[in-house]
């Protein structure tokens, strides 16, 4: 079974930037569709973007322009860039692997936009 760690949050200005990764254990990562989630507090937990299996990327309004979804089955890695990033991106950012049987979740990254 895939087992997911997110890393790469931390403490950014407005307009800065941060890239995620998501690395996984196990076999097979190229056969799961893999997004990124976030939450933040007293929030419901939303999707950010997500990246299929054979690359195709949906993304959140919200982060339209900002954010980039990317993967590396090689290295089993999906990767979030963020750019351009606000207060209200405040949240706790969430890796998750389906694979129409299995639904995976990292026990998440804290990301935080702050002057």
């Amino acid at each position: 079974q895939v087992q997911l760690v997110e890393s790469g949050g931390g403490l950014v200005q407005p307009g800065g930037s941060l890239r995620l990764s998501c690395t996984a254990s196990g076999r097979a990562f190229s056969v799961y569709d893999m997004a990124w989630y976030r939450q933040a507090p007293g929030k419901q937990r939303e999707l950010v973007a997500r990246i299929s299996r054979t690359g195709r990327t949906n993304y959140a309004e919200f982060v339209w322009g900002r954010f980039t979804i990317s993967r590396d089955n090689a290295e089993n890695t999906v990767y979030l860039q963020m750019n351009i990033l606000k207060p209200e991106d405040t949240a706790v950012y969430y890796c998750n692997a389906k694979n129409g049987v299995l639904d995976l979740w990292g026990q998440g990254t804290q990301v935080t936009v702050s002057s």
